[in-house]
């Protein structure tokens, strides 16, 4: 299995304990950058067995040892005393032991980056011990109930979702962090003993569905929102149906039919070209202003000195304009087939894509050429589609495409292999030197909407120091920009510029001069016109590295490489939505906001965190990419890939889906629901269960456990079973979480705090009392998380920072009233 020189992390060494997906996928992800990785299985191999262990491994050297026998341990310390880092996710204290504490491996050498991945927090002390798997930590964690206002209002509460996303959220956290610390250590020469709960990583991933805004203005709330608290209310059921749902989505936010049958998603709602081109395209622009649509000069005025009640470009619209558009976009969608139609979105430079199957993405010609989706030979499956990389640097992007399968070793072949690789020269570890693991690093932030804000937020945790700049004029609505700024811009100081203006773009140049990362979030044919290319950029600060992140982009370009893009998009695109929906007839969109967009944020923090490892040791500059369609499929894993004779895609999907089979699902109990994850092997376990006394000999257990389970509360239950170390989990909900795990805020990052921390800001800069989760994933020993200030108003810092550039408070006057710089949008930091 060759490594290639040119890759990022070629050279380091790491040691794979990792079962089921976040351990494995980090370590894949690392030997994708170039990593040497030993992947260590039980004597009896994987303890999942699934066909995503071939996507899961590839590109390493796998072998099984039995770490409870000596021999088994002290080859184990072998491959150890060589490694750059170990990673494991099992429950708390199982490592220690086998007799692998990883805190006396980093006294012996301080070097050493060590990674524990558990299903909860170490310092949980209700859960830490339960059996933890996929189900169990979206259920503890609010993922499957009250899951979007969709299945809210169809009245399927709690909802089942077969995507791993506290295993997906975690992978990226953790490799991320890994990364970071490996650059870091280049500094000080010390390593890190990090541990990322997966409960926590996913309330991470859902940070954005879990803030709590004082007075919340309607403005702001969808026809969705609205419907769910008259029905509250008025004490009404929740009963739409799937047809009747579609009526209260926003027209430039949904779902339409196409003339070959097939379905398309629109999403073009807060940008303030987007929805008029859209409509222009269709031949309904002229039509809709005839019947008076009316358009807002200013979206950022309160509500209330609006010149109309609507304007295209400001989500959502009201319902009489949103039932007057769809209704003639869907009769303009069925003129034309799917594809035609993305490729008037694509080339007209506004959002759109159909929905598609994962089989289909996986075959797609633009995911195939653009190495979003590549071929592996398996020894087992043969021909492999699977997911591409998640995140890559340009120059060796190339060298990604191919990945090697998996391939079985001897005990003394790995540790060759390892002993192969060029030890690792660091300076002397010195505990004083060590600090956040980008203490020092500036970032400029030209980033909008999810991803990209999000990125250079999480970057702040660990001590960049990040400016988001603005223009001057706004591109989206208020809903866009403050509303997902008040998480997305966390930490960061907000400066408003026009780069249309000769002394704006002087201003900017300093701007670029000053920093050491430069943080972008669009496709290429957007760069260029605007002077933001990698060029141009390099052309003011040579040694600057800059990230990009957009929608379709892969190590090579491909047929929709420049087309415009969100979260939602990918969702349709990679098959999320017919997953998730059930199929081509009722394709919904996944519950929660940034599915993917968060996730894509911590990959471009692996990005960037690879190319300052990369410029420390050779000195090379390097541009850093992401995009979310490589995130949709990482968010997929555990059925993203396609083989001869692959079993039919009928993984769970629908509305009617409870869970991953008879004895992996909800179950009712006498006073609420109960996600159970047994299986047909745990029935003498179960057996031995107070209550569950004769489930061994019943021809159906999963009837026996129906009738069981009503006989007493979920929470006896829940004891009962983790106490017979079977999994299960009452489904919580994010806001009763979020009531019971807050506290004051005391500018602390939470990680003490458990599993879950949340922050009550009783100041917040809106003038509104916020709720917010905390910066708490991410669990390093040695160095430092930074508790993140609330977000400024947009353009609040624009003074500060041009002073500290050395303008004159006469030259900052002069440049905010020529419209050079800004400093607000408008009077309300949330316009009302």
């Amino acid at each position: 299995m060759g490594k290639h020189n040119q890759l990022p992390f070629s050279g380091v060494k790491v040691i794979d304990f990792g079962q089921y997906i976040a351990g494995p996928a980090v370590a894949m992800i690392l030997a994708d950058l170039g990593a040497t990785v030993i992947h260590i299985d039980p004597p009896a191999g994987p303890l999942w067995d699934s066909p995503a262990n071939a996507v899961l491994n590839r590109n390493k050297y796998c072998l099984q040892l039995d770490l409870k026998s000596a021999q088994g341990r002290e080859a184990a310390m072998a491959f150890i005393a060589r490694a750059d880092i170990v990673i494991e996710n099992f429950r708390p204290g199982v490592m220690t032991r086998l007799g692998l504490d990883f805190a006396e491996l980093r006294r012996q050498r301080p070097e050493l980056i060590t990674l524990s991945i558990p299903g909860f927090a170490s310092n949980d002390q209700l859960r830490r011990h339960w059996r933890a798997l996929e189900p169990i930590i979206a259920s503890a964690s609010g993922v499957f109930t009250d899951m979007g206002q969709n299945r809210v209002l169809m009245g399927i509460n709690p909802s089942f979702s077969p995507l791993p996303l506290a295993s997906s959220y975690g992978t990226m956290l953790a490799v991320s962090a890994v990364a970071l610390a490996l650059q870091a250590r280049e500094r000080t020469g010390v390593g890190d003993q990090i541990e990322v709960p997966l409960a926590a990583a996913v309330m991470e991933g859902l940070s954005y569905n879990s803030i709590k805004i004082d007075g919340y203005p309607e403005r702001y709330k969808t026809l969705r929102e609205k419907e769910i608290e008259r029905r509250r209310s008025e004490n009404l059921p929740m009963n739409l149906s799937y047809e009747e749902l579609q009526e209260y989505l926003d027209p430039f936010y949904r779902t339409y039919e196409c003339a070959d049958g097939r379905k398309f998603y629109a999403v073009c709602p807060s940008h303030r070209s987007h929805a008029k081109r859209c409509l222009q395209a269709m031949g309904l622009y002229e039509e809709m202003l005839s019947a008076g649509l009316p358009t807002v000069s200013d979206p950022y005025l309160p509500i209330s000195q609006w010149e109309g009640d609507a304007s295209l470009g400001v989500y959502p619209l009201p319902a009489h304009w949103a039932r007057r558009i769809s209704a003639r976009m869907k009769e303009v969608f069925l003129t034309r087939t799917a594809a035609e139609w993305e490729n008037i979105f694509g080339e007209g430079r506004f959002p759109g894509a159909p929905h598609r199957s994962t089989q289909e993405w996986l075959h797609d010609e633009h995911a195939n050429a653009a190495g979003l989706v590549v071929d592996v030979d398996d020894h087992q499956y043969g021909n492999m589609k699977q997911p591409g990389a998640i995140a890559w640097l340009e120059d060796s992007a190339e060298l990604m495409l191919s990945p090697d399968a998996r391939r079985t070793v001897s005990l003394k072949e790995a540790l060759a292999i390892l002993d192969e690789c060029a030890p690792t020269a660091l300076p002397p570890p010195t505990e004083q030197r060590v600090g956040g693991w980008l203490d020092g690093v500036r970032v400029l932030d030209l980033t909008n909407v999810i991803a990209g804000p999000h990125s250079t937020s999480y970057l702040g945790r660990f001590g960049a120091d990040v400016i988001k700049l603005d223009p001057v004029t706004p591109n989206y609505d208020p809903w866009n920009t403050v509303v997902f700024g008040m998480s997305s811009g966390r930490g960061k100081q907000s400066v408003l510029v026009d780069l249309n203006r000769p002394d704006g773009r002087e201003v900017f140049n300093q701007l670029v001069r000053s920093v050491d990362v430069i943080v972008m979030n669009a496709p290429d044919r957007q760069l260029a016109p605007l002077g933001l290319d990698e060029a141009s950029l390099q052309a003011v600060n040579l040694g600057v590295i800059f990230c990009q992140l957009d929608c379709f982009g892969g190590p090579r370009r491909g047929p929709r490489t420049d087309y415009l893009g969100y979260d939602d998009l990918i969702q349709a695109s990679t098959g999320i939505m017919l997953r998730f929906g059930g199929g081509m007839a009722t394709p919904e969109e996944h519950a929660h906001v940034g599915t993917i967009d968060v996730n894509c944020g911590f990959a471009a923090a692996l990005g960037i965190a690879a190319a300052l490892y990369r410029k420390a040791r050779t000195g090379q500059i390097s541009r850093a990419r992401t995009s979310l369609a490589s995130l949709g499929n990482l968010v997929q894993i555990p059925f993203c890939y396609d083989y001869p004779r692959r079993a039919p895609f009928d993984e769970p999907s629908g509305r009617s889906a409870q869970g991953f089979g008879n004895l992996s699902r909800f179950f009712r109990a006498a006073d609420d629901w109960l996600y159970v994850d047994a299986s047909e092997k745990e029935l003498d376990k179960l057996n031995a269960v107070e209550g569950l006394t004769g489930i061994r000999d019943a021809a159906d257990p999963a009837a026996f456990l129906s009738s069981a389970f009503p006989t007493a509360s979920a929470e006896t239950w829940q004891t009962r079973l983790q106490a017979a170390n079977v999994a299960a989990a009452i489904p919580d909900n994010i806001d009763n979480l979020r009531q019971r795990y807050s506290r004051p805020a005391d500018n602390r990052p939470g990680i003490d705090n458990a599993s879950y921390s949340f922050s009550v800001y009783a100041e917040h800069p809106s003038g509104r009392r916020v709720i917010q989760l905390d910066p708490f994933a991410i669990r390093p020993h040695v160095a430092p998380i930074r508790a993140l200030a609330p977000a400024e108003k947009f353009g609040a810092s624009t003074r500060g920072v041009l002073r500290k550039m050395g303008y004159s408070d006469t030259q900052i006057a002069t440049l905010i009233a020529r419209g050079a710089v800004g400093e607000s949008w408008c009077e309300e930091y949330l316009p009302s």
